[in-house]
């Protein structure tokens, strides 16, 4: 288990440099990956500082948690101009309509009936999130997900039959299996589907993830410490 760090900014910086190295490593600019700094669960206290230090892009996990984190009045006026919120967790159909008004990317678009839902919101709202399609790499039954196999069928209904602007792709690899592989499953998929944003690697292998093309890395952990 990782100690929480005794000084969430510092550990952010730390963060940011392996992202730059391993950026550079690649020949990439580090300006092209963004750290989604995962907020989820953490206690206020923990997430002020690193706001303080400029990170302004977090993710979340559940609608819920997150609006009402979000929404309160002295985190607003603390989080200023520029917040951008992700939801990165499992998000129910009936939610769809609240997380399209909070959130500012969603990553967890897996099924029609969510896509529909997704696609009633935007119109309703006048507004719509940027959207990334999760794809479960590992076929893990117990995790969210469109299967590989499926994947290109389900963005071409994403695309045509509800008229969604998907940005990109997101997985979590198998616990227990090499990530890389994972990944580089996902960008060949979005490759052959036009899309340039991948959202991958997490605390413990985002600088294998930025190797293979990530465009966002999550991060929560590694920021945090465990929760």
């Amino acid at each position: 288990m990782v100690d929480s760090p005794a000084d969430p900014a510092a550990s952010l910086a730390q963060v940011r440099a392996r992202i730059a190295q391993a950026a550079r490593a690649v020949g990439r600019d580090a300006q092209d990956v963004t750290l989604v700094a995962v907020s989820k669960q953490q206690p206020w206290p923990r997430i002020a500082p690193v706001l303080a230090a400029g990170q302004r892009v977090f993710g979340e996990n559940r609608v819920q948690e997150a609006h009402a984190r979000w929404t309160d009045p002295d985190h607003v006026h603390a989080a200023g101009e520029g917040l951008v919120l992700h939801l990165i967790g499992p998000l129910q159909t009936n939610k769809a309509k609240e997380a399209a008004a909070l959130c500012d990317v969603i990553e967890t678009v897996d099924r029609e009936r969510l896509a529909r839902a997704l696609a009633d919101a935007a119109q309703a709202q006048g507004r719509s999130p940027r959207l990334y399609v999760q794809v479960n790499t590992g076929e893990e039954p117990q995790k969210a997900g469109v299967v590989p196999g499926e994947a290109d069928a389900f963005l071409a209904a994403c695309r045509g039959a509800y008229g969604l602007q998907v940005e990109g792709l997101m997985c979590i690899p198998p616990a227990v299996e090499p990530p890389g592989p994972h990944f580089a499953l996902l960008a060949k998929i979005a490759a052959r589907n036009g899309l340039s944003r991948l959202s991958m690697g997490m605390s413990g292998d985002f600088e294998t993830a930025i190797r293979l093309g990530a465009t966002s890395v999550r991060v929560g952990s590694a920021v945090f410490g465990e929760r």
